[in-house]
């Protein structure tokens, strides 16, 4: 959608869009083209509806009109276009009328008494529909706390939790392609909505779709219970998360070490909180110029997200070569997501670690800090990561004594049961999920790729201190717990019903009504097998998972006799099926290279055998 086009029509009669009779529409279509027509204030958007009618493209119309885009992982995110299954004015102004009716029902109270948090990031349209969706806000008489320039995502449920709100939003898409944008809701405990309130968020939007004139507003400025919170949010975080959660000694540590290194913000909105967190724990982050300031349409990469490896890094590793760095940091354009590189110094070669190896990094290193700086006993101390990610927590909490807990995928998850053994009296140390995501403070139930950068600051000062490199310590921390070797992917997949096909095929295997039993002519057996879509577990005594379930969503995983874990599952933003494995070893087997040889063969095996993608048609990662 283009930012630059007028946002409202004249006001005027609309007339009826008239249709060739040899190729009229369904009086459904039809239907749905005038409203649209009638509410949509966007000359752009009504724009192109009135277009694709004039076209007769009926087909187009009934796939964005008939479909709406529904609330998924944590809320909304999709393309930026015309229609109800894209993101643009008229589904923002709907969903702020149906949320604000949720909260006037279940959390009053607090609405009236505190308000809410709005942020956003530099993509295309964030800051109208923040705008607009404070406007929502505030003509129904509640207090909004709205920035008055980007943030990044953790600082909104800081702010919900730090101001005690009822509710936080974000615009954003986070790492998504330039096109897309999102609508990310956090709920009164600061963590990401959770079912069933998503669901009954959907409701009441579906019980509002008429947009009121007062909700087109952006006039914000002169209520009087708007606030810009940035300035004093920015304080207020650096101040809980970065100076009170990182210990002294480490800051003294960091200080006299003089690590230095490159940053890349992805064009996105981390640069100014990094700043002013890097300076606290006083480390020396120079930030890629090209770079380091939002930029909406991610000039220098294709896919803006650090996850996708070299691609997303070639700048930033031409920026470190240059200045003579050995570690780069970024994040993603919403600063949740944190990812490393580091520059071996025998090889001259970069290496860009998974979240599974940062997972490790991070989760020795908050034990280690814990054990010189708490006094919390590490039987009252957990560590939580989602079940797709590596089992290296597991392992360290089995060897060292503290508690481990697994959550289904994504941090919505992940955040609120951090939050709730908070609440039962124990101490989370630190959480962590494959893609880049982690938490590193006790504050905030979210990742947090501004203090995970801040902490990894004193971990790598630390390790170089001692003369090693990352990759060396990350070596260290397997040759004493076991070697986890993982593998991850996706194949994309833009038809639902072939997911739907693969998914079923796996549950019935060659017709055997059974899930399959090994790979590779049964030389790897399966001896577990978990469906968190149907609730079948059969390492459980009665067969039933412990974790919840939901039929929505595709996700199973199996166990094979070798210590292979393997999960496919669908992705709740994206047209993918996504496959996790981890080859976890006893740490007597030090052989890593066989280990991998091992890993990509069944993981090559797995994925013909049990999916078919040649003949499913699936696209692979690498071929993109």
């Amino acid at each position: 959608m283009d930012d630059d086009m007028p946002e409202r029509e004249p006001t005027r009669d609309k007339p009826k869009i008239n249709m060739a009779n040899t190729c009229s529409p369904s009086r459904h279509i039809q239907a749905k083209i005038d409203e649209w027509i009638r509410w949509d204030k966007n000359a752009h958007t009504s724009g192109i509806i009135r277009k694709l009618a004039s076209e007769m493209n009926f087909d187009e119309l009934s796939r964005i009109l008939l479909h709406r885009i529904t609330f998924g992982t944590a809320g909304l995110r999709g393309k930026m276009s015309a229609g109800y299954a894209c993101m643009n004015d008229l589904v923002i102004v709907q969903t702020g009328q149906g949320l604000l009716k949720f909260l006037e029902n279940n959390r009053i109270e607090l609405l009236r008494r505190n308000g809410v948090i709005i942020g956003y990031d530099g993509r295309h349209n964030s800051q109208k529909w923040a705008r607009m969706t404070a406007s929502i806000f505030l003509h129904a008489g509640y207090k909004v706390r709205i920035g008055s320039d980007v943030c990044p995502t953790p600082f909104i449920p800081f702010g919900v939790r730090v101001y005690n709100l009822c509710c936080g939003i974000m615009i954003t898409a986070s790492h998504n392609p330039k096109d897309d944008n999102g609508y990310k809701v956090y709920d009164y405990n600061a963590c990401q909505i959770i079912p069933p309130v998503d669901k009954q968020i959907q409701n009441y939007i579906m019980e509002n779709l008429e947009p009121l004139e007062s909700s087109w507003d952006t006039a914000i400025n002169s209520s009087p219970l708007v606030m810009d919170h940035l300035q004093e949010t920015m304080h207020r975080y650096m101040e809980k998360v970065i100076s009170e959660r990182i210990y002294p000694p480490i800051v003294e540590n960091n200080a006299s070490v003089e690590v230095k290194f490159a940053y890349t913000a992805m064009h996105g909105v981390g640069w100014a909180a990094v700043e002013q967190a890097a300076n606290i724990v006083k480390g020396i982050v120079d930030p890629v110029p090209e770079q380091r300031d939002p930029h909406a349409d991610f000039p220098t990469v294709k896919f803006p997200n650090p996850e996708e490896g070299k691609s997303s890094l070639d700048l930033a590793m031409k920026f470190a070569n240059k200045k003579g760095y050995s570690i780069i940091l970024a994040n993603d354009p919403d600063a949740d997501r944190f990812a490393v590189a580091e520059k071996d110094k025998n090889t001259g070669e970069w290496r860009i670690f998974n979240g599974n190896e940062l997972g490790a990094l991070f989760g020795w290193w908050m034990l280690e800090c814990h054990k010189k700086y708490e006094t919390v006993s590490l039987g009252n101390v957990y560590m939580v990561s989602s079940t797709v990610s590596s089992k290296i927590l597991k392992t360290m909490a089995e060897a060292e004594g503290f508690n481990f807990l697994d959550t289904l995928t994504g941090f919505k998850w992940i955040g609120t049961s951090a939050s709730e053994l908070e609440a039962e009296g124990f101490f989370v140390l630190f959480c962590f999920e494959e893609a880049i995501g982690f938490m590193c403070n006790d504050y905030i139930f979210d990742k947090d790729g501004v203090s995970a950068l801040a902490q990894f600051i004193g971990l790598a000062n630390h390790v170089y201190g001692k003369g090693k490199q990352l990759h060396e310590q990350l070596d260290n921390i397997y040759d004493i717990y076991g070697l986890h070797l993982s593998l991850n992917s996706y194949y994309l997949c833009y038809k639902p019903i072939v997911i739907k096909r693969v998914f079923e095929r796996v549950r019935n295997f060659k017709g055997a009504n059974t899930y399959p039993t090994g790979i590779l002519n049964n030389k790897y057996k399966v001896i577990s097998v978990r469906d968190l879509t149907t609730g079948y577990d059969d390492s459980q005594p009665d067969n039933r998972a412990m974790l919840p379930i939901s039929s929505e969503s595709e996700m199973i995983s199996f166990v094979f006799d070798n210590g292979l874990h393997f999960t496919l599952r669908t992705s709740g933003t994206e047209p993918k099926i996504k496959y996790y494995s981890e080859l976890c070893m006893n740490p007597e087997i030090k052989d890593k290279a066989t280990g991998l040889v091992i890993l990509q063969e069944m993981v090559t095996a797995i994925c013909r055998e049990f999916l078919e993608p040649d003949k499913n048609r699936l696209i692979p990662r690498s071929t993109q």
